[in-house]
């Protein structure tokens, strides 16, 4: 825990287990936008040396100052070598990662639709279901005309159900 100098930096698509895994051990947990240059930014501005993409690209700024696979494979197995683990699952004990599920709605042009009474109103609700149990997310693609309708919680079956009701909703802007 030394070694994370404050603590950790993660995106918006993080998975809620990761994160809830942080704060039970005590280390606070930030989320940046998606990108290597937010989650940089997320950590000048904090002070933090370690953060990263789910991905598995892993800035660590007390070493280098941008992503490389290879900082990042010698980061991991120092830290193993220091807690004295021989495989990286006995460092992972007690992460449980959420289940997530992910929707992609093309769109014909880009739109942000979080604006859009009816998507803001479906999210409220799925919110409001999954209280501090689960988190939803819709984002804009920064590549292609899509919108991004992630949904975490406890429960796959609710989480798949609500995140298609929202992207229902946004797929009806589309044809209303």
């Amino acid at each position: 825990q030394g070694r994370l100098h404050g603590g950790v930096v993660g995106t918006l698509m993080t998975n809620f287990g990761i994160e809830q895994a942080f704060r039970e051990a005590g280390i606070d947990f930030a989320r940046a936008k998606v990108g290597d240059r937010y989650v940089m930014e997320q950590l000048f501005e904090r002070d933090w040396y370690i953060g990263g993409e789910g991905s598995g690209h892993i800035v660590c700024r007390d070493v280098t100052t941008t992503g490389d696979g290879i900082v990042s494979a010698l980061q991991v197995l120092s830290a193993l070598a220091e807690a004295g683990c021989a495989h990286l699952s006995d460092m992972l004990q007690g992460v449980h990662k959420t289940p997530q599920t992910l929707i992609n709605v093309r769109m014909k042009e880009k739109r942000d639709v979080t604006k859009v009474p009816e998507v803001a109103q479906a999210v409220a609700e799925a919110e409001g279901v999954l209280g501090d149990q689960g988190r939803v997310l819709i984002r804009l693609s920064g590549t292609e005309p899509v919108v991004r309708v992630m949904v975490e919680g406890t429960d796959k079956a609710l989480v798949d159900a609500l995140a298609q009701q929202i992207a229902e909703v946004v797929r009806g802007l589309e044809q209303g």
